[in-house]
């Protein structure tokens, strides 16, 4: 497994759960001299990220682009996979693609978490999931013309009302039309839906595909209460070799937030 930290471009979410706020150079500097191997981008679009800028960065500091995240559809442009809306539907697919096409470019995935969207009294939940199902499909086929799945992320029941568990996840991507979307297990989340987090690792299995590696208050890995242990075990069972990346607040800073981070995923992982 190995280490990943996120960096954040939007400043409408300035504050969130990403440790680093300022800019792809000081993310990349600051992640390369802690240890971390990868990093992890929110881009407000996909025209606020300088790919050769990024590049160069990234062979600078000796690393790699894990993901790239597509929540600013939803925070900054009011965008989901499920409005009722079709044009709006049709909107929310075409910013998918453009951040699966920049993450592509440098072997990266895409990341659909808060873009999910939300059932409600104009959609009803069937209709929703179908919608979202069906995006998914369409989306892990486009992922794949740039030989990279498609991340998911199941929420916790205060951010979606679709899919909350890893069961509800292997359950969607297994009626989706692909077989190139996977699964984001984000502790936070899974902390507030599971009953036993290692025991819905192993049941999300090979469809494990990214980690969000942060503590059960949401700050960073080694600042709650979680019990890490049990979890990265049930990962090495399932054979998880990817990222366990740092979706956290900067908790008292983001400074100390990555510190705390990567001393924990040492002592547990290396």
């Amino acid at each position: 497994m190995k280490s990943c930290i996120t960096i954040s471009l939007v400043e409408e979410a300035r504050g969130g759960p990403f440790v680093f706020w300022d800019g792809l150079e000081d993310g990349c500097q600051r992640a390369a001299a802690l240890g971390f191997d990868a990093v992890e981008v929110f881009p407000p679009s996909v025209e606020a990220v300088d790919k050769t800028k990024l590049n160069e960065l990234l062979d600078q500091h000796q690393l790699r682009l894990a993901a790239v995240g597509t929540g600013a559809g939803w925070v900054k442009h009011g965008l989901t996979l499920t409005d009722a809306n079709p044009e709006k539907r049709a909107e929310a697919i075409s910013f998918v693609e453009s951040i699966i096409a920049l993450a592509g470019s440098f072997g990266a995935s895409a990341i659909i978490g808060s873009m999910q969207g939300r059932w409600d009294a104009t959609t009803d939940k069937d209709t929703a999931l179908g919608y979202l199902r069906d995006a998914l499909g369409s989306l892990g086929k486009t992922a794949a013309q740039h030989d990279a799945p498609l991340i998911y992320e199941p929420l916790n029941r205060y951010e979606t009302n679709l899919c909350n568990t890893m069961a509800d996840g292997v359950k969607l991507l297994t009626e989706a039309e692909t077989d190139n979307v996977v699964l984001l297990a984000d502790l936070f989340h899974m902390n507030i839906e599971e009953a036993d987090l290692a025991s819905a690792i192993r049941t999300g299995k090979d469809k494990i595909g990214h980690v969000h590696f942060v503590d059960s208050n949401r700050q960073p890995a080694g600042a709650g209460h979680m019990d890490f242990e049990p979890v990265v075990a049930a990962l090495s069972e399932i054979g998880y070799d990817g990222y366990l990346s740092a979706e956290a607040f900067p908790i008292p800073d983001s400074q100390v937030a990555a510190e705390m981070t990567i001393q924990t995923f040492q002592r547990l992982v290396r």
